[in-house]
């Protein structure tokens, strides 16, 4: 009897802590947990949500009512980050962690970037809280079982995002200014451990000289880099970023000083960087400087051949082609250049 009587009251004091452990069980949801990420340049764009299927409800104007905060997802807050910022249609963005919330329309939705991510859903929305708030045009999209974000039309700066669910999409755009994050971001590098290299000051350098930006600074950096050693790779950005502010004279002048102490391998290597810009009179002419250096190797007179092959004139092509094969002695290049010259020949008619 005395057990009897003591059991009730003991599982009566447990009560409060049966309850209180109730939510600290991880358990399956229905609308599961998804993440994807982008990166566009430098910059992070990553969503996390979590996945309901339509099920067979009615979803616009039925489970989502329109003209109402919708949490743009299920659960706890979606959020989009990105690491550094962005423009979203047009609208600049701050780097950072937003909770997005939409109010959908028939006609029109706002998509709204909220500075509280850490809620659960849209219950806990405050307008006060709002970064960016935007307009934007549902489409009509094949139909989609479980909401999906996903990131379309992939750009060098930019890609759009798509909200998919049901048979209606919503697509944004985001930018990134992806030479300010890189500039930014060499600015911080070369105040670090790659502020003691030449390589890193080249490298900035080298990157404004092909993206022809920020030259001035670019000349500053190179400068560094050739103070801690000179050599054919920073003087020939050197003299490329010369031209870029029309300092010809003073770029002809280094370039004479770069050519002096060039090895093959710099030249040939250089010759190739002008071919794949476009510049294939330029690479010519570094192939036939190289040639006269070293006209020994089989490499000099391959690479002039290619050329001459991408400037159409396959039969200077086929002359330095034959040079090649015969000074080289590697197998494999051999029956390379052997095949590359038969099929010259079968395009350029010889004299008898």
């Amino acid at each position: 009897m005395l057990k009897q009587s003591i059991f009730p009251t003991f599982l009566c004091a447990l009560a409060p802590c049966i309850l209180l452990a109730q939510g600290q069980l991880r358990i399956p949801m229905v609308s599961q947990r998804t993440a994807i990420s982008q990166t566009i340049g430098l910059t992070d764009i990553a969503i996390v949500y979590h996945s309901p299927g339509v099920k067979g409800r009615t979803i616009w104007g039925g489970l989502v009512p329109y003209n109402e905060v919708w949490r743009a997802g299920a659960n706890e807050n979606t959020t989009i980050a990105c690491t550094d910022p962005v423009k979203v249609d047009g609208h600049d963005l701050a780097a950072g962690t937003y909770g997005f919330h939409a109010i959908p329309g028939e006609r029109e939705w706002t998509l709204i970037f909220s500075k509280n991510f850490t809620s659960w859903g849209s219950f806990f929305y405050d307008k006060s809280e709002d970064a960016l708030r935007i307009k934007v045009k549902p489409i009509e999209g094949s139909f989609t079982e479980w909401l999906t974000y996903d990131f379309t039309n992939r750009e060098e700066t930019s890609v759009v995002i798509e909200l998919k669910w049901e048979k209606i999409v919503v697509p944004f755009r985001i930018d990134v200014d992806v030479h300010s994050v890189v500039l930014r971001n060499f600015r911080l590098d070369l105040r670090g451990i790659n502020g003691f290299s030449w390589q890193a000051f080249n490298q900035a350098a080298a990157y404004c000289l092909v993206n022809k930006i920020n030259t001035e600074e670019a000349l500053q950096w190179i400068d560094r880099a050739i103070r801690f050693n000179p050599n054919f790779s920073n003087i020939i950005v050197k003299e490329g970023l010369l031209r870029q502010v029309g300092r010809n004279g003073e770029a002809d002048e280094i370039r004479k000083n770069a050519m002096k102490i060039a090895t093959e391998a710099e030249m040939n290597a250089h010759g190739y960087q002008l071919l794949a810009s476009g510049k294939t009179k330029e690479a010519i002419d570094i192939f036939l400087q190289n040639v006269e250096k070293y006209p020994d190797s089989w490499n000099a007179y391959d690479s002039l051949g290619e050329g001459y092959e991408k400037n159409g004139n396959l039969r200077l092509a086929l002359e330095y082609y034959t040079k090649a094969f015969e000074r080289v002695s590697d197998e494999t290049q051999k029956n390379r250049l052997k095949n590359t010259i038969a099929n010259l020949k079968s395009q350029v008619r010889l004299p008898k």
